[in-house]
């Protein structure tokens, strides 16, 4: 097949670009993007870069648009022909263009809800908090659904897990160009401001290109916590108090900001950075310290700033505001411990009694922070009460709107984040627990590892003493399989403080991961409360108690469909019991980024929960891009939160639960065909003999391992002969990297094929939101893969019988999909997703063609060969790029 002209090519790539339906707005942005990488490539000094990009550009271009064999082998045969030199700047180049690709697509995001000015979109009545609130209230009534309201709980937990390909370099660079290009819009077309934004982006985009685009080393878990407290900095620690007002706004009209708000703060943000040590030998007592003192450093500077910034703005004149008796003992209370800033700053606000004392309440915050017991506060309650006696004191001078203005959203922050920020939560096996406690109960001396476990614990008291007790005391067991494995913790807890001491407070948490246990999970349940710490502790906290169930393992046990379904059914089954027993139960879902994780858009698999599952609390892990994604740009944060908060709502409303336990019952059969296909079917391929190693060969996995991604090893053993001993997280990563994306949907084709009925399986579809859910899900994995790049890949395993299994699933499953959602092809009944997947697919599959390329090579050397470092790099390079294409690792 002939190489196409330049004039011919220019046209391909225009004609592409128009077909995928891309806003105006953001075909200029990416387009002056792509312009500004082209100009830096051809300045880079590499002679023909910017040419062979541009060559590989328009012949994956066209093999995507015609899909002939022909197209596409002279897309690989240009990928195969260059030096492994020049394939490693061209893979850096496409990376760099998926960055700014990925910038421009969320910066248009942004530009849309800035236009919406928090209005839903046609279709979207329940997609905020606000209307929401008012379909629960034509249900309920008015006050159950401000009862529900008010109690509402949003808990993401950030967690360290290894699946952001990026470095935090390039992810900073990325921050600053979006700024950049927000300046571009508002610059007058072609005057000065506009040329030199541009100059700016220009310089910018040539740093990115510059930056080596993989980590040196791995990241420490001190790291790890750096990392996301930039997210906190950036974003979190201003846009939570915006969504509170926004919702507050819309439900009270004009009279918010005057009277006191009706929202609740009730978002709560956990962490397990720096926590969480299953699997992890980094992860220590001394790293879990220091990952509390580096949040509470960073929320009490944010609350110094805020109050001191209040207090230089709080200008009220006595005469005009007078201030109420409890403000005046206020004063002198703080005038008392504080004399010379006290005498300082009433000379330079001789008639501002508000307004003093403010500016005191930021020394004391400052003080806090350094540890100055003189003068610190001794926890969050006192702070929050001398703020209250401030803001009663203005409702009394009838000054409501500076007592509910910005002083209602410091409140806001101090009530959301403590001194804490983040409640730390840590995580370790039972197995781990069980052989420390057979230790110390065997009088035997202590083990390296024993003490390690008993100084996590004392970490632990030590942080509820420091930051109060919010700031730490929840413990995840993985791998829960017994009542005794929770027991054990509040056994360990008692030698950790010895005969005398008094153990933290503890809320200790089952985490069901495998199959068999979410459905062992009822009768473990039912076992640990009549355990005296367990019923203690649910006497103290009004009978609540928390669940996590993991979506990872389940999934790699049993495969995607039969994983979904005994999560549903776990749920449903745990609630009942909770129910049972006045339990108030919040369930924490351990979801990753990927489909085959449990990822997939929040708001509608909240909705998709059994009955009372919900009940207005969701807990959930957010990790590695995700936490990116969903929080890294203040406008995307506030809907991010408000549309969860809006599901978490509607998720209580009789409807909502109706509907749910009317269609698991109306499908109740459909199920379980769908359970036990999908999963002979999964286990006729992992069962496989020879799967593990076969599975190792024809994707990265091996190499995923080499990345710097996290601290957190990728294995629990050294061996690929079991894939229990492989994370879940490369189990995904893998798969994604080698286009087959297996993971997130094998069995789900022959699943429906079994049931057969298309008419029943499209009626499923529209009423059962958990098929709903799962469908939607696998439509978007499926649309992440390529038949042709996939074949390839498997080729490299020299096994045609588990190669073909795979691809006839993998075009069964399609069929499948595309009948019961009623269109022509994936993601017909989902433009925009759709947009986002067809727009960079041709340019993922030039990264893909250089990585089958190096992963070729790799596999085809002999095996006493060393290893080539430059094909090494080649290959790691180019996961990098794909998983920036694709937007998911693991």
């Amino acid at each position: 097949m002939r190489e196409l002209t330049n004039t011919e090519a220019i046209d391909l790539v225009g004609r592409f670009e128009a077909e995928q339906g891309i806003p105006e707005s953001m075909r200029g942005d990416v387009r002056l993007l792509g312009t500004l990488l082209g100009q830096v490539l051809r300045e880079s000094g590499s002679e023909g870069l910017y040419e062979d990009v541009e060559r590989l550009r328009t012949a994956t271009i066209q093999a995507y648009t015609d899909e002939t064999p022909e197209a596409f082998a002279r897309a690989a045969a240009i990928a195969d022909s260059f030096t492994v030199a020049r394939a490693d700047e061209v893979a850096r180049a496409f990376t760099a263009y998926f960055h700014l690709v990925n910038l421009a697509e969320e910066h248009q995001r942004v530009r849309v809800l800035r236009e919406r000015n928090g209005r839903p979109e046609r279709g979207e009545a329940a997609d905020t908090v606000a209307s929401a609130y008012a379909r629960l209230a034509a249900e309920v009534g008015d006050e159950a659904a401000l009862q529900h309201l008010q109690n509402m709980r949003f808990h993401p937990v950030f967690t360290a897990h290894p699946t952001e390909a990026r470095r935090r370099a390039v992810s900073t660079s990325i921050r600053r160009l979006a700024a950049l290009l927000g300046e571009h819009d508002l610059a007058q077309s072609g005057g000065a401001d506009e040329r030199r934004a541009e100059r700016r982006m220009l310089e910018e985009i040539d740093t990115l290109w510059r930056t080596a685009p993989l980590r040196p080393e791995k990241p420490s878990p001190t790291d790890e916590v750096r990392a996301v407290m930039a997210v906190f900095d950036d974003t979190l620690y201003t846009a939570v108090p915006h969504v509170y007002r926004r919702i507050d706004d819309a439900l009270q009209g004009l009279d918010a900001g005057g009277k006191a708000p009706i929202v609740r703060p009730f978002v709560r943000v956990g962490s397990w950075v720096g926590g969480d040590r299953d699997g992890n030998p980094f992860v220590t007592a001394s790293v879990t310290r220091k990952a509390s003192a580096i949040a509470s450093e960073h929320v009490l500077l944010g609350l110094e700033h805020t109050a001191s910034r209040i207090g230089r703005t709080l200008t009220l004149d006595a005469a005009t505001t007078p201030p109420s008796e409890a403000v005046v003992a206020l004063w002198q209370r703080l005038r008392a411990a504080d004399e010379d800033a006290a005498k300082d700053i009433a000379k330079r606000s001789p008639d501002e009694p508000h307004r003093r004392i403010m500016l005191l309440i930021a020394r004391k915050i400052d003080a806090t922070r350094k540890r100055n017991a003189d003068l610190a506060y001794r926890d969050p309650e006192h702070l929050l009460a001398d703020l209250r006696t401030v803001q009663d004191s203005l409702v009394q001078a009838r000054a409501p709107r500076q007592a509910y203005g910005h002083l209602q959203q410091l409140l806001w922050q101090v009530e959301t984040y403590g001194f804490h920020l983040t409640e730390l939560e840590v995580r370790q096996h039972s197995a781990v627990h069980a052989k420390v406690l057979a230790e110390l109960e065997s009088g035997a001396p202590r083990s390296e590892l024993a003490e390690e476990v008993l100084d996590v614990i004392r970490t632990i008291a030590f942080l509820q003493e420091r930051y109060g007790p919010r700031a730490a005391g929840r413990y995840i067991v993985s791998f829960t399989q017994s009542a005794d494995d929770l027991a054990n913790v509040h056994k360990l807890a008692r030698f950790a403080v010895g005969p005398e001491g008094t153990p933290p407070v503890l809320d200790v948490i089952p985490l069901f991961e495998t199959f068999a246990d979410l459905q062992a999970a009822p009768r473990i349940l039912a076992e640990i409360v009549d355990h005296p710490e367990f019923a203690a502790r649910l006497d103290a906290t009004g009978r609540r108690l928390e669940v996590m169930l993991g979506y990872s393992d389940s999934s790699k046990d049993v495969g995607p469909v039969a994983a979904n379904l005994a999560l549903y059914q776990a749920q449903a089954e745990i609630a009942a019991w909770a129910d049972e027993n006045r339990i108030e139960l919040t369930l924490f879902h351990g979801r990753g980024g990927a489909l085959g994780r449990g990822g997939g858009p929040a708001n509608s698999a909240i909705l998709a929960q059994p009955p009372h599952s919900v009940d207005g609390r969701f807990k959930l892990t957010e990790q590695g891009e995700v936490i990116f994604a969903r929080y890294g740009d203040p406008a995307i944060a506030i809907r991010h939160i408000d549309q969860v908060a809006a599901a978490i709502l509607l998720a209580s409303a009789p409807s909502n639960e109706e509907r749910n336990r009317a269609a698991a019952e109306r499908y109740a059969d459909v199920a379980a065909t769908m359970d036990t296909a999908s999963r002979e079917r999964f286990f006729s391929l992992v069962k496989a003999p020879g799967f593990a190693p076969w599975f190792a060969r024809v994707t990265p996995m091996e190499e995923i391992g080499l990345l710097a991604l996290g601290s957190r090893p990728a294995r629990r053993g050294l061996s690929v002969e079991s894939l229990e001993d492989l994370r879940a997280i490369p189990w995904v990563f893998a798969w994604t990297q080698a286009r087959i994306n297996l993971a997130g949907w094998f069995g789900l084709g022959t699943a429906l094929e079994t049931v057969g009925d298309e008419a029943l399986l499209q009626r499923a579809y529209q009423e059962w939101p958990l098929l709903r859910t799962l469908i939607d899900n696998v439509a978007m994995s499926l649309a992440k893969t390529d038949d042709r790049i996939a074949r390839h890949y498997l080729e490299l395993g020299d096994r045609d019988d588990l190669a073909a299994l795979v691809r006839d699933e993998m075009q069964l499953t399609r069929d499948w999909v595309i009948r019961v959602t009623g269109g022509t092809e994936l993601l017909g009944n989902k433009p925009v997703l759709q947009r986002a997947v067809k727009m960079r697919s041709p340019y993922v599959d030039a990264l893909s063609l250089l990585q089958l390329r190096a992963l070729r090579a790799l596999r085809e050397a002999p095996q006493d060969a060393p290893v080539d470092p430059e094909l090494q790099r080649l290959l790691l390079l180019s996961v990098s790029g794909v998983a920036a294409g694709l937007q998911n690792t693991g």
